[in-house]
């Protein structure tokens, strides 16, 4: 037995994998079937099986790894954590890594957002915004406003009261008894629905009339607007106009309702900015990030507030406090490796090294848009996407396999298929991601 067929052997006979129907793990014969991939190590942009095989990471591993993976700075920074502090409960505690953190983040913001609030995880960054805003309201005298507001295809995360403004079936459906009711804004800003003529800014101004439309009916009870600005992830790499985002800004201002943006999956330079908003020359009231702000090596979300939203809940009574804490809050190693992540960004110029990087991924991609069966070849920065036109509902699974085949990571959402790769890849990378795809392409749609 090979080292990887003896660790997937054992993994599963004992692990339960994530957004999964394990079946579908074991049953070769399956046109669903989904390989499992023992992976022993990873270097740079690669995945290392047990027996030696290399995968091009093509999403950064659900989109956390910016800089690839094993980045020796971030090794050097989290060896020297260790050896001073690995944890200490941030209740009634603090340290030097959640401190600068959270002063470096506030200042990326301007200042806008000054207090940062901590948790593990992008779904229970967005439980914590959602609380703060509903707290917000009761404790200034306006506890009628208690409903949010997502747009339509939103996905933020898959706890309880994050599938409230979560709308994608699959997650959401099976536990609808659970959740709390929230509404979803249409039209979309989306702009693959564009009509005859229309830009994407035009697709963004008919979308910001319906939630208008909305707000001025149900404005006087709704707490928060979540968004995912620029980007919907879940939706199949829903893009749209920044326009979209300083009209809602506007709304959200005039019908005092606070806007949420869900940066976890698009901040940290995705969408060529260090957070999506900025380039609608707006900021939020609360933002969530997570994924790639510890450069994929540890588990930690950031919820940042508005120092006005911050100063409703100062108060002699714990009621008035916020009243959310895990055991892992804050935690020094993972602080550690987000700062070493913001050091990366500025030694490196990312920022503007991605703007290469993303050329010359559009470049690679710009064939396919006289592909037959590929429509809205889209990009957004480091993100990038297209639509396939295929009836086969394994589709998605058979273009993994083809592309695993052509060594890269590459796992469609449905019939989109996307690129979200570490801010390291090189120009043979880059040609042998566009490689993998022309062969996938072809091998999936036989």
């Amino acid at each position: 037995m090979s080292r990887n067929a003896d660790w997937l052997a054992r993994s599963q006979a004992a692990v339960w994998h994530p957004c999964t129907q394990m079946r579908h793990h074991a049953d070769t014969a399956s046109p669903a079937h989904l390989p499992l991939l023992p992976i022993a190590r990873g270097e740079g942009a690669w995945l290392i099986d047990f027996d030696g095989r290399r995968y091009l990471d093509g999403i950064s591993s659900w989109w956390t790894n910016l800089f690839g993976h094993a980045e020796p700075r971030i090794n050097a920074a989290l060896r020297e954590q260790l050896e001073s502090l690995e944890h200490v409960m941030l209740a009634g505690f603090t340290h030097q890594p959640v401190v600068e953190l959270s002063e470096r983040l506030s200042a990326l913001t301007g200042g806008a957002l000054g207090h940062a609030f901590y948790a593990s995880d992008g779904a229970s960054a967005t439980e914590i915004a959602l609380k703060m805003s509903f707290h917000y309201w009761r404790n200034v005298g306006r506890p009628e406003k208690a409903e949010f507001l997502c747009l339509t295809g939103s996905y933020h995360g898959e706890t309880v009261g994050a599938l409230a403004v979560t709308d994608v079936a699959i997650f959401k459906d099976a536990y609808a008894p659970l959740v709390r009711h929230a509404a979803h804004v249409l039209p979309t800003p989306d702009f693959r629905l564009a009509e005859a003529g229309e830009t994407p800014a035009d697709v963004a101004r008919r979308a910001a009339a319906g939630l208008a439309d909305w707000l001025e009916k149900n404005g006087e009870r709704t707490a928060a607007l979540i968004v995912e600005p620029l980007v919907q992830g879940a939706a199949g790499m829903a893009m749209y106009d920044p326009e979209y985002l300083r009209l809602a800004r506007q709304l959200c201002d005039q019908y005092e309702v606070h806007l949420i943006c869900d940066e976890i999956a698009v901040g940290c330079g995705r969408t060529g900015t260090f957070f999506a908003h900025e380039q609608a020359d707006i900021r939020p009231d609360l933002m969530c990030l997570s994924k790639g702000i510890s450069g994929g090596y540890l588990p930690l979300s950031v919820v940042l507030s508005s120092d006005t939203l911050y100063a409703a809940f100062l108060d002699d009574s714990v009621a008035r406090a916020f009243l959310h804490s895990h055991s892992y809050t804050g935690n020094p190693l993972a602080c550690r490796a987000a700062l070493a992540t913001l050091d990366i960004f500025a030694e490196d110029d990312v920022l503007a090294a991605n703007r290469d990087r993303s050329r010359k991924i559009g470049a690679m991609l710009a064939p396919l848009a006289g592909h037959a069966q590929v429509k809205h070849l889209r990009q957004r920065g480091m993100i990038a996407a297209f639509d396939v036109v295929s009836d086969d509902p394994s589709f998605s699974r058979r273009f993994y396999r083809a592309a695993l085949d052509h060594g890269a990571l590459l796992r469609p959402i449905g019939n989109t298929v996307y690129l979200m790769p570490p801010y390291i890849v090189g120009d043979d990378e880059i040609a042998l991601l566009g490689r993998a795809i022309d062969g996938a392409l072809e091998r999936a749609l036989r």
